[in-house]
């Protein structure tokens, strides 16, 4: 059995929890911990209540206990061999155990992560600077003008084991590699620098994901969390040796926001970030539901309702519980839209509430959007509104390159800051059924925005089998011609695409959905499934016979589709290649990127031919730092501290992301 499977059956445990154990190994130990995890991987665990029980060997026993499933003391793994409790399996241990999540308040409840491997909105994995707070306003504190000592003395290591985990490599960033990553996030964490040490833990467990093989790991997540990581840290040095040297301000980085970065305000203190997210007042609010989507992750699984108040800002509501059986976790997602909306005393379940309206009285909510469900808050049954009425309407009044240059310059703020539903396009759309698209040329679902707008992509939202978005796509291939008011995650691609959740009849479509009455009109492609029956009869065959939507793997021929010849160029410019490198160095570590003279002659020449001379020096900058190691006198390479690796890896990262989103906004304005 596989190690990602293996280690499903383990309790999770507090960060700081490994990095202790970890670091009460001798060296000699600390060698052999990535060996001892792999053999104690395989072997049996057994539950009973709050206890976690293997069997290292006939004569050995290993015990967690894990009150509420997490083991949150080192004093709670106990070994029966004679080295404990310097022993290398309480420390195999617990680096086969998830890492813990922020544990969730029962007045907020908080969807986890995001990306690919999730569908919540836009969402980094839950840690303990994204939990959610109990739904009473926390009080405010002064931001101070600079870092104290011990912010800046947390920042530094934090970096240096950042480093380190990039000069690594996921191949090489074994269990004594994370725990100190981790061990510098605890330390950041006590230091008051929330964001950048919730940053390191996600790192953790996305590299963790990686070395197993688990299959919701994601290069791309892994990458953006490393340059977040990095980011941060440079940002924070950057201002905490401004401060040391007496320095009012400081222009600091702009890989963190992209934006001029100051010691003396707010900037900085969205650096450190926040223990917990404040929720405010809001007295009355009446609320109209949109749709909702289901929540999938490698631990989490539930869904999250949206909806839009009087003013037309849009709020949320989630039902996102732990899941234990990988097998089970997508029929959980799909059977949680069917759960109560936990807010006031309502019955009404996230798919009723997404047809439906809420009048709630002392509403509290986040500058994200979440709306708190504090003892305080009484919410009854309220009528619903059409997506062709107000407020809902005005969503899809917003021009499509405005609604992509705010989901653009969201990316920007950070997570607990951004406003909800800042990365949803809500666009009236004609089919035009499926033809290649982007590099390779895969065959895609192709869509007309109205009014002469782009052609763009739709694309499931979630890839995963066991949710109806990759059945709902295909039958929509089917249909060529068909007009919908639809809602979708931005793909911030060099083309236009979108990932569709949510589908409903334009308000001036002669032909609209046959759907049932229940439905009002709209469906939820993440939770419901739509039928042939659903979608109108067409009074005469479409110029193009229907395709059905390909599989994922395969590319077979398609017809062209109506308005072929306006369809973006499969391939735009090879920000793929500093893009590919940035990435592979993440994969294999630094000596990934060792000279290769006709490799970095090739590169060099794409890019410049291109256009893109700034990407030419940046890679040619990342093999000279790559490269630059000290050796002794035997010929060995003198161990660094990466600083001006990472630095260089950082610049480049940077300008992959800026240049992509240069890109995508360019592609949704006509003008790639």
């Amino acid at each position: 059995m596989s190690m990602t499977a293996r280690t499903n059956d383990w309790p999770a445990v507090r960060p700081e929890v490994v990095a202790e154990v970890v670091a009460g190994l001798s060296a000699r130990l600390q060698k052999r911990l990535d060996g001892a995890a792999a053999k104690l991987a395989e072997r049996p665990v057994s539950r009973d209540g709050d206890q976690w029980r293997v069997e290292v060997d006939e004569e050995t026993v290993l015990v967690l206990r894990a009150p509420g499933g997490t083991v949150a003391d080192p004093v709670d793994v106990r070994c029966g061999c004679l080295l404990a409790p310097a022993c290398v399996h309480r420390a195999a241990a617990v680096t086969l155990c998830p890492l813990a999540e922020a544990a969730d308040p029962p007045e907020a409840p908080e969807p986890p992560a995001a990306s690919e491997s999730g569908a919540a909105p836009g969402a980094p994995e839950t840690s303990e600077a994204s939990a959610p707070a109990p739904a009473t306003p926390a009080p405010a504190t002064p931001a101070a003008a600079g870092l104290t000592a011990a912010e800046l003395a947390a920042a530094r290591h934090l970096h240096r084991a950042a480093a380190t985990v990039l000069a690594a490599g996921v191949g090489g960033a074994g269990a004594v590699v994370q725990a100190e990553l981790l061990r510098a996030a605890h330390r950041a964490r006590l230091a008051g620098l929330h964001r950048p040490a919730a940053a390191a833990v996600a790192v953790v467990a996305r590299v963790r994901a990686g070395r197993s093989g688990a299959p919701d790991h994601r290069l791309a997540d892994l990458v953006a969390g490393l340059r977040e990581l990095l980011g941060l840290t440079t940002a924070l040095t950057a201002a905490g040796t401004a401060t040391a040297a007496g320095t009012a301000t400081v222009t600091g980085t702009a890989a963190v926001t992209g934006t001029e970065t100051t010691t003396t305000t707010g900037p900085v203190a969205e650096l450190r970030g926040t223990a917990r997210q404040t929720y405010r007042e809001e007295g009355g609010l009446r609320l109209y539901g949109l749709f909702a989507e289901p929540v999938l992750t490698a631990t989490h699984a539930g869904a999250v309702s949206w909806a839009v108040d009087a003013d037309g800002r849009l709020s949320t509501i989630a039902e996102v519980l732990p899941h234990e059986d990988a097998a089970a976790a997508a029929p959980q997602a799909v059977g949680a839209g069917n759960r109560t909306v936990r807010l006031g005393d309502t019955a009404l379940s996230h798919r009723e509430f997404s047809r439906a309206g809420l009048a709630v009285q002392g509403a509290t909510r986040s500058a994200a959007g979440r709306l708190g469900a504090g003892a305080a808050v009484r919410a009854v049954r309220a009528s619903g509104t059409a997506w062709a009425a107000e407020p809902a309407a005005r969503l899809w009044s917003v021009p499509a390159s405005v609604q992509v240059a705010r989901a653009l310059a969201a990316q920007d703020v950070p997570y607990e800051s951004r406003p909800a539903g800042s990365d949803l396009l809500f666009l009236d759309v004609t089919l035009l059924g499926p033809a290649p698209s982007g590099p390779g040329g895969v065959p895609q679902l192709l869509a007309r925005c109205r009014d002469g707008g782009p052609v763009l992509a739709l694309r499931a939202a979630h890839e995963h089998p066991g949710l109806p978005f990759r059945a709902n796509l295909a039958l929509l291939a089917t249909a060529p011609g068909l007009k919908l008011r639809v809602i979708g995650r931005l793909e911030r691609v060099d083309r236009p695409e979108l990932r569709l959740l949510a589908l409903g009849t334009p308000p001036d479509d002669s032909e609209p959905l046959a759907l049932p009455a229940d439905r009002a009109g709209r469906v939820n492609l993440g939770l419901e499934r739509l039928q042939t029956a659903d979608l109108p009869v067409p009074d005469t065959a479409p110029d193009t016979a229907p395709a059905p939507a390909p599989a994922p793997d395969s590319a077979p021929d398609t017809a062209p589709v109506p308005g072929s010849a306006e369809l973006p160029a499969p391939y735009g410019p090879p920000v793929h290649v500093l893009g590919r490198r940035v990435e592979q160095t993440v994969t294999t570590g630094r000596h990934a990127l060792a000279p290769g003279g006709a490799t970095a002659a090739a590169d060099r020449g794409l890019l410049r031919a291109a256009g893109l001379a700034t990407a030419a020096e940046l890679l040619d900058g990342l093999r000279a730092a790559a490269a630059d190691q000290r050796r002794d006198v035997f010929g060995r390479i003198v161990a660094d501290d990466h600083e001006a690796f990472a630095t260089a890896w950082l610049a480049a990262a940077w300008y992959t992301e800026e240049l992509a989103t240069a890109l995508c906004a360019a592609a949704w304005a006509g003008e790639g």
